[in-house]
């Protein structure tokens, strides 16, 4: 099978494809042949080196979310049969023509579904939901969306106004990407370097990090809350959440989605429900093929994308 490794920390001109061996599922997986796999900041992230991913070994494999055919099973799985269509996260190995998915984790396609739709719909929207559910908010509370028009933050956008959010605001990199969240239903549009990123709301749901955690930080009012599930690091000056009576909760979908399974699995059946009755769009940016990875991830890097980046094995 082809796959995509790195061998070395960098840009995307590091990503290689390569030949390799077929791998066989062992206890509690599947072998998917992949149809699409997404592509996501973390991913881009790690090839830099950034933040937890710079202390992995090389050669490097990249994980995400697929979707595909099953073609093999894991000696001890039951759920699923050959020739099932069905999408995953996998959280190493998923930038091949064959992938290692654990059916704990996966769930099948619906009737009808792509393949690219189901990679855009589902890990984003996963994400979104697990930070929402998160998040909790209640009463008329306002939400902040960092990465806005991203695989994840366009579902989280429309995730949120469907929950009722009376006031969702969309941060983004660029004032270009304001029609295309506004047509989400975004309330409001701001761009990271405007000065003021209006009223403060009570919930940041921040998918960037990085340098940007402290204005996002800022953004919360008195008594609010951050649930941060980037992989961009950062720091924030705790005096401010001592003095603000702020909270900042964190989120990974390993532990999400392992521990909460019940309530992973009731995403799953939300998000396809919600896509499947037109009331949550999951928009695809570009569709690449894996020899092109490098050119997936420069979309990423310039925060070009509206909406998922696919790859097409």
């Amino acid at each position: 099978m082809r796959r995509v490794r790195f061998h070395a920390y960098g840009g995307p001109e590091v990503l290689r494809l390569e030949e390799a061996e077929d791998p066989t599922p062992g206890p509690g997986e599947l072998l998917v042949r992949t149809e699409a796999i997404g592509v996501s900041l973390p991913a881009v992230r790690r090839v830099r080196g950034d933040g937890k991913g710079g202390g992995d070994p090389l050669p490097g494999v990249l994980g995400g979310e697929i979707a595909g055919e099953v073609i093999a099973l894991g000696p001890d799985v039951t759920d699923f049969a050959v020739g099932d269509r069905v999408t995953s996260i996998t959280f190493t190995g998923s930038y091949c023509e064959l992938a290692l998915a654990p059916a704990s984790l996966a769930g099948r396609i619906p009737d009808g579904a792509s393949a690219v739709e189901a990679v855009a719909l589902v890990r984003g929207g996963h994400v979104a939901l697990a930070a929402l559910s998160t998040a909790a908010p209640a009463g008329g509370e306002s939400v902040l969306i960092t990465g806005a028009a991203g695989g994840t933050g366009h579902l989280a956008v429309q995730l949120a106004k469907l929950q009722g959010v009376p006031r969702v605001v969309a941060a983004v990199s660029s004032p270009t990407k304001a029609a295309f969240l506004y047509g989400l239903g975004a309330d409001e549009v701001v761009t990271y370097d405007q000065e003021s990123w209006g009223e403060p709301v009570d919930i940041v749901l921040d998918g960037v990090g990085g340098e940007l955690l402290p204005r996002a930080l800022a953004a919360v009012a008195p008594g609010g809350r951050l649930v941060f599930f980037n992989s961009g690091g950062g720091t924030v000056p705790a005096y401010e959440l001592l003095a603000g009576s702020k909270t900042i909760t964190g989120l990974t979908m390993r532990r999400f989605a392992t521990v909460h399974r019940e309530r992973y699995s009731r995403h799953r059946a939300q998000l396809w429900e919600l896509a499947g009755t037109g009331r949550l769009r999951a928009a695809v940016n570009a569709e690449l093929p894996l020899a092109d990875a490098a050119k997936a991830h420069e979309i990423i890097e310039a925060r070009a994308n509206l909406g998922k980046v696919v790859l097409r094995p």
